[in-house]
């Protein structure tokens, strides 16, 4: 069996105080609209395991998956141009800094973009949240199937120029829609759970509080 097929829900979770104390997660996240309750629908065949909406910024807090083992797939909010209050935005902002910066049983990221519209703003500021914590990231380059060949190339070599030299970021293609790409991100976040070891069982620091 495959990595991601198998993939349950387990529990939606608000703030930190309520994540799961057990295991091993690595997490999806993206711009809203990237395509990332998509990929993960994709990844673990299943057509509406995780929600796809058609109005930005839907997915409010933080769901979590078990595919066994102790292992968790962890599904941010969607980041971007949601319409949401601005209280809202700053709660899912905090939730999410706190959560990637001091989330011990957290061993990697999975970056969902738009292959169309890679690395905005947004999606620096979440590199930036995440990598002086030293843990891999993977990007999905989502939406591949919209492109044509020549600017999928263009469009992959020009995103891992930005990421040269540095070991921890890798970059693929995605496309829900052909599937494609499946195994090559199994044998990346498969490879994460290989290496990991299991954290302690103390408290994280994102369990201390918000």
């Amino acid at each position: 069996m495959s990595l991601f097929r198998g993939l349950k829900f387990l529990i939606t979770v608000n703030d930190l105080h309520s994540l799961p104390d057990a295991g091993l997660e690595v997490a999806f996240a993206g711009r809203s609209n990237a395509g990332k309750s998509s990929a993960i629908n994709t990844l673990a065949n299943h057509t509406r395991l995780a929600f796809v909406s058609k109005t930005p910024g839907r997915t409010q807090h933080i769901n979590y998956f078990e595919f066994g083992a102790g292992r968790h797939l962890v599904d941010l909010p969607g980041y971007g141009y949601a319409e949401v209050p601005a209280s809202v935005r700053a709660h899912w902002e905090k939730l999410l800094g706190q959560y990637l910066i001091g989330r011990e049983r957290l061993i990697g990221l999975v970056l969902i973009m738009d292959a169309r519209r890679p690395l905005t703003e947004r999606d620096w500021r979440m590199l930036e949240w995440f990598r002086p914590t030293g843990k891999p990231v993977h990007c999905l380059l989502t939406k591949a199937d919209k492109l044509t060949n020549q600017e999928k190339v263009k469009t992959l070599r020009a995103v891992q120029a930005e990421f040269a030299g540095d070991p921890l970021i890798t970059v693929q293609l995605f496309s829900s829609l052909k599937k494609q790409g499946v195994e090559e991100t199994e044998k990346v976040v498969g490879a994460w759970f290989d290496a990991a070891v299991p954290p302690s069982s103390q408290p994280d620091e994102a369990t201390d509080g918000e």
